[in-house]
């Protein structure tokens, strides 16, 4: 038997609407999570487990079995000398990302005052300033908190990444993370954030002038 057949029955709320359906796939704990980690393209169980904290190593795996078998994920082994297996999103869990980013942008007045027991990674900031900026490109962002680097208008593959980019980026934004959430949230324009100096854009390609407004 495989080890898909071998998990429990997918809970259902068994009611014919397609919120509730839904729902069976992403409403438990962390899967929503997960699947933001997981659109920074494929990601080891050690690196999910370190970027969700709060998440028992049980409750992990079991979420990632449930979403394997509910054709979110994918888990595949990496070839030498990684020869680790990595788990990522199939088109329908890429589908997700709108989902949440409305989710972020209904959230964001709730991150009025930073809790002292919040945990924060710089990238949890990517999502919601995606949605923000125009243009096609590799943006490279910094943050106090980090950095991390965005695909404006791809259609595939992974919408962000934690760190610096894979390449040289189209351009360079820097800024803080309250304006981050200001301009994810929409109460903030990029060109206004850069009139006020809390945004500072540089490059000096296409993406880079339509940053600015150039």
């Amino acid at each position: 038997m495989s080890r898909l057949r071998r998990m429990s029955p997918r809970r259902s709320y068994d009611q014919y609407c397609s919120t509730a359906r839904a729902l069976d796939a992403v409403g438990d704990r962390w899967t929503l999570l997960i699947v933001r980690e997981l659109l920074a393209g494929p990601r080891r169980y050690t690196d999910l487990h370190a970027d969700l904290p709060g998440v028992s190593t049980d409750v992990l795996a079991s979420r990632l079995k449930d979403m394997e078998r509910d054709g979110l994920t994918t888990r595949r082994r990496l070839p030498p000398p990684g020869a680790a297996y990595v788990y990522e999103l199939t088109r329908q869990g890429r589908e997700l990302l709108p989902v949440i980013q409305a989710l972020g942008v209904w959230g964001a007045p709730a991150l009025a005052e930073r809790r002292p027991t919040d945990a924060v990674r710089a990238h949890w900031f990517a999502l919601p300033l995606l949605r923000a900026l125009p243009g096609e490109g590799l943006v490279q962002v910094r943050l106090d908190e980090g950095e991390f680097h965005l695909w404006l208008g791809a259609e595939d593959g992974p919408a962000y990444g934690d760190g610096a980019a894979p390449e040289e980026p189209d351009a360079r934004l820097a800024l803080d993370a309250e304006t981050c959430i200001a301009l994810g949230q929409g109460s903030l324009t990029l060109h206004q954030a850069i009139a006020e100096g809390r945004v500072t854009v540089s490059g000096d390609s296409t993406l880079a002038k339509v940053l600015r407004g150039d």
